[in-house]
Parts: structure tokens; sequence; C-alpha cells
């Protein structure tokens, strides 16, 4: 059983001494800091106890292994077996519907402190804050539905090949061109799956010689890529386009290849629309001002950014007023604002076809499923308004309003919350390990589902839970999810700044 303590709101005093992108983002206290640090020391000094009398009560059993080396050392999986697994009721939780606004959870229970769970035939309804399904198009909808269900009958949900042998499809040369077309490159390359378009391109694109400058709050899949590439990797603070700057002047200057001295074969400048642990914009417009001044390539991810922000759904580019023939390299996914699964690159003709000739992923992977890429397709159409309707403009509406509304609130109640506006991602400070359980927990038996997220995913110091607003959900599901999110908030003392008086919230 979980018990919830009020903790009293953190007083306004100088920030602790922590790495410069912590600083950037917020306001980190020293009681805030101090109490984290402390859950993290008696969670591992009892660890550490633990395993010390398992191996004093066990020091009679046979370790012999016959040679072999164990797969999984035991202080590898320490955070795991002592933290996570107390937890993990928390996360990975079994849905038993689509990922609409609002979603059945399976319920489970453990008889072992959560190191199994046991799934149960009973699921709660809840509202949905934690899907990727910004424009609701996950759920089904009138116009890409039945277009899915005929491509079904038509080419199997599978084409059990990769592209380069039979694995392509009408379907797929129609979304590649219309992919182009959408993000406004001359041409463009579908893969499978969204983490395999970033950690198999990226060393296609650069290797050995090459230099990568990738922003330190860049996905994991770009962080796999660049290091598969065999490239020289630097990394520049989040979002400062002066540090960028910095670090490509030194390494142009005084920066060689390894080894060898010779000047970069090339330089890849790596950067996401939305980071999506923040939901914080890139600052494309500057960094393509530096990228231009110093000669270097920009690759943009545009996961949790394209199809959902700009006034037709474009992505950052459009958002920003930035040129697409000044982004060398587009990428981006169709898990999030089109419903579906898979990953694109759009570029210039060039590009793309040395991609369908050298990338792994092009001729081993499996391509996408027809199913999937009708999907993407008709999604586009509606955000186009190629559907004959007006619901593509009605759902960017929709979100950027939701988005705008949900953050807004939020800060009026007294949370620290990260994000710009118009970005349908929100990160709801909570620093403290003890809180991310105690606050999902919380907000599950009231029928709320949240993300929530702490390390190694994000610093040590900023756990967070991390909020996805759709086009599906409407005022109403939002003032529910704000209501309940307010009193769990208060209730685990999550609620870090003061609020907005009452008079002054009836004003507006």
């Amino acid at each position: 059983m979980t018990v919830l303590l009020p903790i009293p709101p953190l007083v306004p005093i100088p920030p602790i001494a922590v790495p410069w992108e912590v600083r950037r983002m917020v306001r980190l206290t020293y009681l805030t800091a101090l109490t984290t640090l402390l859950g993290y020391v008696v969670f591992f000094v009892f660890g550490f106890l633990r395993d010390l009398f398992r191996e004093l009560l066990d020091w009679s059993k046979s370790d012999d292994l016959r040679g072999y080396a164990p797969i999984c050392p035991p202080f590898e999986d320490f955070y795991t077996r002592r933290i996570y697994h107390r937890i993990q009721d928390c996360f990975a939780r079994p849905i038993a519907s689509a990922p609409d606004a609002w979603i059945d959870v399976v319920e489970r229970y453990s008889n072992d402190n959560n190191k199994t769970l046991h799934r149960t035939s009973t699921a709660s309804r809840c509202l949905n804050l934690g899907s990727y399904n910004y424009l609701g198009f996950a759920a089904g909808d009138e116009y890409c539905t039945p277009r899915v269900i005929e491509s079904l009958k038509k080419y199997a949900p599978t084409a059990c090949s990769a592209r380069a042998d039979a694995g392509t499809t009408r379907l797929h040369v129609e979304l590649e061109e219309l992919i182009a077309r959408f993000v406004g490159k001359p041409a463009a390359i579908t893969f499978g799956m969204g983490y395999v378009t970033n950690s198999s391109i990226i060393p296609v694109l650069v290797g050995e010689g090459g230099l990568i400058v990738s922003d330190s709050f860049n996905h994991n899949s770009i962080v796999s890529g660049a290091r598969a590439s065999g490239a020289t990797v630097h990394v520049f603070r989040h979002n400062s386009p002066s540090h960028l700057e910095e670090v490509l002047r030194e390494q142009i200057v005084k920066g060689r290849q390894p080894g060898t001295h010779r000047p970069w074969r090339k330089i890849l400048v790596i950067v996401e629309g939305i980071y999506s642990m923040e939901g914080e914009f890139c600052k494309l417009p500057e960094i393509v001002a530096i990228c231009k001044k110093y000669k270097a390539y920009i690759y943009l991810d545009e996961a949790h950014s394209i199809g959902v922000v700009g006034k037709s759904g474009r992505g950052v580019c459009e958002l920003l007023g930035v040129d697409p023939a000044d982004i060398d390299i587009m990428m981006g996914t169709f898990t999030k604002s089109f419903g579906s699964c898979g990953g694109y690159i759009a570029a210039s003709e060039e590009i793309i076809q040395y991609l369908k000739h050298a990338s792994p992923a092009h001729l081993y992977a499996t391509s996408m499923s027809p199913a999937a890429v009708q999907q993407v397709i008709s999604a586009i159409k509606v955000v186009l308004g190629e559907d004959g309707s007006n619901r593509g403009a009605k759902k960017l509406a929709q979100i950027r309003e939701g988005s705008n509304y949900f953050r807004s609130e939020l800060k009026k109640m007294g949370f620290v919350v990260l994000g710009d506006n118009d970005s349908p991602v929100m990160a709801i400070m909570l620093y403290n390990l003890a809180k991310l359980p105690a606050f999902s927990r919380a907000c599950l038996r009231q029928n709320v589902a949240v993300v929530t997220v702490g390390y190694p995913a994000t610093p040590v110091l900023l756990a967070r839970a991390r909020i996805c607003i759709s086009a599906s959900h409407t005022r109403e599901d939002l003032i529910k999810g704000l209501k309940v999110i307010s009193e769990v908030g208060g209730l685990v003392g999550a609620k870090c700044l003061p609020a907005e008086p009452e008079k002054a919230k009836k004003m507006d």
C-alpha cells in the first residue's frame, strides 16, 4: 500500500550548482536537489545491504558456470532489481483498447512487492494523457479506416519482404511521393520503424573521418546511430546556438581526424524539432544560420513535430519560417501524428537514391505493412484537406488550443512545466524519485493515465511526468485531467511554485 503524505511547497531559495542544461530548463533549489539525492542514497544503501546479505546467505551455493562468464553480472542490473522492480507497476501497463482520448487500462496485482505482476480480467476506463496520438487518427477515422481495411484485403497485413526485394507496393511509392510534397523536399524514402530510421541512416550518411555535432538532449535513436557510425561525436549544450558555433569553430580551426590530423570529411549537425522529454522547440533559424556559416550539414528529426505544428501541419520549418531547402536531411515518424508506424527520410534526389542502395534498413529489413502505409497516406490527405473536408484544419486548431490551455492551467496551479506554447508535449517536474510512483498510482486511482519518467531516461535530479495532448481530447476531458493532476500534485508535493490566486483565475 502506498502512503501519500502532503509535503509543503518548496521555498524560493538560491539554486544549487548543477549542470548547465539543468539550470537552463528549470530553477532547481537546494532543498529539491538535497531531498532527491538523499532518496537515491537511501535506495542504494539498502540495496547494497540486501545484496550483501544475499551473498552471505548463499555463500555455500555453487556459482560454477563451467567456464562461462555471467551474462548478467549482479551489479549491472542493480537498478532494475532494487529500484525499478519496486515501481514497475507504473510502467508498461497493458492496454485493452485503441489509444484514443480514453483507454481501457488492464488492472494488475502483485504478491511479492511488485517483483512479479499478474494481470486480471478487469480494466479501468481512464483518461489517456500519455499516448502520442496527437491528431486522433490512431483510434479509427471516418476517412482513414475504410481505406485501411480495403488495403488489408488487397495487399495483406505484410509484404513479407524487404523493400529492395519484393516489399515495394504501389502504396509505398505513393507515400514517398506524398511525404516529399508534404515536407517540401524533392524525394523521400520510408522505413518500417522510426527508431531504426535514425539508428540505421546516420551511419550511412557519415562515417570514419566525419564529425557529428549533436544536441545533448537528442533521442537515444540518434545517439545509437552516431555511435555506430564510427564518426567523431561532439555534443553541444541543449538548444544553444552559441555553444554550437563554439564547438564548430573549435573543431574546424583546431580539430582534425583522429590519427591522420586531416580535415573532417564532412560535418553533420543533428537536432530535433520538438524534444520529446521537454516539449521544447528547436531554435532552428539560428542553427541554420550557423551551419550555413561553417558549411555543416543539418539533420532534423521531426518525430514529434511533423503533422502537428505549423499552420498546415508541416512541422517546425513552417512554424518557425525556415525554408525546407535549408535543411539537408529531414527525418520524421508516422507513429505520432498519423496514427501508424514507421519513419521517413526526405532530402534531395541524389541522397535518397544513395540511401536506397546503401541503407541496411532498406536492403534487408521488412518493409512497412501496406495497411500502415495506407493509414499514413489517408491521414496526410485529411491534414491537407484533400479528403474534401476541413477536418484536418480543425484537428490542428484543436490540439494547439488544447495544448496551450492545459499548459497555462498547470502553471497557474503552481507546477513547474517545461515546453513551449503550441507544443503538444509538456513535462510536469516531480524531481524526487519517490514522487514518480506516488503521482502515477494516485492519478490511476482517479482514472487518469499518465506517463512518469526518471533516471536513466532523464538526469537524476529531473524526474517528471510527461503529458501528451491529443486533438481527440475535448475541453471536458482536459478539465477532468487538470482537476485530478491538481489534487494529486498537491498531495505528493509537486506544486513547487506559488499558485495563482483564485480571484485572478476568475478574472481571466
